[in-house]
């Protein structure tokens, strides 16, 4: 409003000047006071009556009271004293800050939301004679329907579904602001915060999940290899050789490292036959 201000202030100095000129010009001339009296009151005519709005932006013109039309932009010009101007209208693109403080989900868990509604009036004339201040009508439509839409959600949906919270308060409030001449874009929610007591308790529960998940993945894997012997086993009963192979393997495989020793139950040895094998290793080493 300030810049609008100075526009309209430059333009009527710069009118009012010329005609001073105009008129020291005609005095100079005629040697007469009238035509720098005229000048000076032409002058003042036109600070008054030049008004100029930028590109983006519309006012409506009130005469006597009644709405005639929009002007803008650029420069129009106006009845001193008959005719009024409303606020300027700027028909860019906004953006509102909204938040709601302690807000209580569907599980009764107080939030804070802080989230930014993209905003556009494409219909000026609406949104200066249908609602008084457009600017608080869309802030407190935002934090009403905010409050409404975290009632109806959980905070796990809060969390993870924030794009479907974002449509759907970007639904309810484009239904309020249309008739209004405005159009809500898009709702974005920047972030959800919850009291510090249930965050370390969702990072405990998110912990003790995890190392759930972790025991079942071993206990599955146990269960796998428990199969694959009781496979093994099948063969090695009706191929005792293969059964001496493996073990002479196993065997290597703990011994194969210098200065290791490997400690056999006897039984063992008398099951799998290893006795005469590892004298015959022996001697063949001894040869």
């Amino acid at each position: 409003m300030l810049e609008n201000i100075q526009k309209v202030s430059s333009v009527g100095i710069t009118v009012f000047v010329a005609c001073a000129i105009a008129g020291g010009i005609g005095t100079a001339i005629w040697e007469r006071p009238y035509p720098l009296v005229a000048g000076m009151l032409v002058g003042i005519y036109f600070l008054f009556a030049i008004k100029v709005a930028a590109q983006w932006e519309k006012v409506a013109l009130l005469r006597f009271g009644k709405y005639v039309g929009l002007c803008g932009p650029g420069i129009f010009t106006i009845i001193p004293i008959v005719d009024t101007l409303s606020r300027y209208v700027d028909q860019r693109v906004r953006t509102t800050k909204v938040t709601a403080e302690t807000a209580l989900t569907r599980d009764t868990v107080p939030v804070n939301v802080d989230a930014i509604v993209f905003w556009v009036i494409w219909n000026a004339e609406k949104s200066i004679l249908e609602v008084e201040n457009f600017m608080d009508a869309i802030t407190m439509s935002a934090q009403t329907a905010l409050r409404e839409s975290i009632g109806r959600h959980e905070l796990a949906q809060m969390i993870t579904e924030r794009e479907i919270l974002g449509h759907e308060l970007q639904r309810i409030l484009d239904e309020k602001t249309n008739p209004w001449g405005i159009t809500v874009q898009s709702v974005e929610i920047r972030d959800v915060h919850i009291p510090q007591a249930l965050e370390d308790a969702m990072s405990r529960q998110a912990q003790a999940e995890r190392e759930r998940q972790a025991r079942i993945i071993l206990g599955q894997a146990e269960t796998e290899i428990a199969a694959k012997f009781e496979q093994a086993s099948k063969v090695y009963i009706d191929n005792p050789v293969a059964l001496h192979l493996r073990a002479m393997n196993m065997l290597y495989e703990a011994i194969k490292e210098r200065g290791s020793m490997v400690i056999v139950p006897s039984s063992v040895v008398e099951t799998m036959g290893l006795g005469g094998m590892l004298s015959v290793a022996a001697l063949g080493k001894g040869q």
